[in-house]
Order: C-alpha cells, then sequence, then structure tokens
C-alpha cells in the first residue's frame, strides 16, 4: 500500500509542477502581448504623418484585440490558480474564458470592413446567451452546494 500512496503522492506533486509551470508560462505570454500591443498602438499613432479617424480606429481595434485577448489568458491564469488550491475544475472560470472570446470574435466582427452575415451574429449573441445563462446557473449551483446554504 505504501507504493500506491506515494504514487499518488508523486503524480500529485509532478501534477503542480506542471501546473505552475503553465502559469508562469501564460503570465509571461500575457505581459508579451501587453508590451508589444502597447509598443504597436504607439508606433501606429506615431508613424503616420496625418492621423485620420480610420488610423486611430484601426489602431484602437488592434489594441483592444490585444488587450481581451490577455483578459482570457490572465482568466486561464485564474483557473489554473483555482485548481491548484482546490485540486479540482472549477467551471465560472471557464465560462467566463469562453464569454470573453465571444465578445471579442463579436467586437472583431463588428469593426471589419465587410459585413458579418446575420447567421454568424445571432450564433455568437446566442453563445453570449449560453454563456451568461450557464455563469448564473453554476454560481447557484455552487451557492446551493455549499454547506450550511439551503437550496
Amino acid at each position: 500500500m505504501w507504493g500506491v500512496t506515494s504514487s499518488i503522492q508523486l503524480l500529485e506533486h509532478s501534477q503542480d509542477v506542471i501546473t505552475v509551470t503553465v502559469g508562469i508560462v501564460l503570465i509571461v505570454v500575457s505581459a508579451v502581448l501587453v508590451i508589444s500591443g502597447v509598443a504597436e498602438f504607439v508606433h501606429t499613432l506615431t508613424s503616420v504623418r496625418v492621423l485620420t479617424a480610420a488610423s486611430i480606429i484601426t489602431a484602437v481595434s488592434s489594441l483592444l484585440d490585444q488587450v481581451l485577448l490577455v483578459l482570457i489568458l490572465i482568466e486561464i491564469v485564474h483557473t489554473v490558480v483555482l485548481s491548484l488550491y482546490s485540486h479540482r475544475l472549477v467551471a465560472q472560470p471557464f465560462i467566463v474564458v469562453g464569454l470573453v472570446a465571444v465578445i471579442r470574435k463579436i467586437l472583431f466582427d463588428l469593426s471589419e470592413p465587410q459585413l458579418v452575415s446575420t447567421s454568424e451574429l445571432a450564433l455568437l449573441l446566442a453563445m453570449v446567451a449560453v454563456f451568461v445563462l450557464s455563469l448564473i446557473l453554476v454560481s447557484r449551483f455552487e451557492k446551493s452546494a455549499e454547506p450550511g446554504t439551503e437550496p
């Protein structure tokens, strides 16, 4: 029996080490994205001879894209931290990541010069509704599952 217990502890420790490593890599990637996004934004605005509304919108859209991607990565890091603390998978951060990703897709589909199909936009909006409903249901379910609370 000692071998099985030791193996389980070794696997759990290894899982924690890998999870921490993934979290650190995600933080580094997020920092690089923020720095490169801001640098690209400043470069775009300073390299244009005449600032036009179109050039500003393009620069802001690109920066917003980077910031939302960083937000997604940070939410994943949050999920990694929660899984380290609880040693179980928590659903809410994944739902938030999905919600931010869909909102990011909507924003950039609408900022493109070509038109977005009605069916694609309807599907994306339906996904937002499903993610929001999922967040509400998961939070209610988790509250009712806490000890000392009534369903």
